[in-house]
């Protein structure tokens, strides 16, 4: 399962690329796939995510500004593979691809598997991956009150958890977005949070 980590204006944010769709645009136009917004320096149809066998390709599609992959200029028309942890700059928008099984022989098991979990780290995983696996456009993951808001608990208690299930992941300290949109990136990346998870949040009263 590979995700796309945006950073930049209107980022950090992640979006899961669904390999059904095969194809997804790029640019700051609202009917693209993937809308960049809050960067003007992209163009209104800047690129294109194409799923060529076990890997992801990107086209740039003529824009302006033009389309850099791994600092290296992508000519317009031409498509380039990505591997896992490619780096691809669109306007002043940084796109970093999250795929562990680019360029293998394609499996359904995770490469890297998840940390043992409470039942309770699993739900705040669920609620913090929920805007991510639940849209196509780029989403941010939840913030903590709407995490507590959903497990009808509170902030303080979600902030335990979280602290928790960054240091069971790894996640070093980099500020409160990034550090959230790593550890949804990893949840999803590791198989911990799946899409069979996204069952609706319980009603309340």
């Amino acid at each position: 399962m590979a995700t796309l980590e945006r950073i930049g204006p209107g980022g950090p944010e992640l979006v899961l690329l669904d390999e059904s769709r095969g194809r997804l645009s790029i640019g700051k136009q609202a009917d693209n796939d993937l809308v960049i917004d809050g960067d003007g320096a992209v163009s209104r149809v800047h690129a294109k995510l194409e799923r060529v066998g076990p890997a992801w390709c990107v086209t740039d599609v003529g824009s302006t500004n033009g389309t850099m992959i791994n600092g290296a200029r992508l000519i317009a028309g031409d498509t380039r593979a990505l591997a896992d942890r490619d780096e691809i700059i669109i306007g002043r928008t940084r796109l970093v691809l999250h795929d562990h099984g680019a360029g293998g022989e394609g499996t359904t098991e995770p490469v890297r598997h998840a940390p043992q979990l409470t039942k309770t780290e699993k739900l705040v995983l669920i609620e913090l991956c929920r805007p991510v696996l639940a849209g196509q456009a780029f989403n941010p993951p939840a913030a903590v009150r709407t995490i507590a808001d959903a497990m009808f608990v509170g902030e303080a208690a979600v902030k335990q958890h979280l602290g928790n299930l960054y240091d069971k992941f790894g996640i070093l300290q980099e500020g409160g977005e990034s550090r959230r949109v790593r550890l949804a990136n990893e949840a999803i990346q590791t198989g911990a949070v799946a899409m069979r998870d996204l069952r609706p949040p319980p009603a309340s009263g």
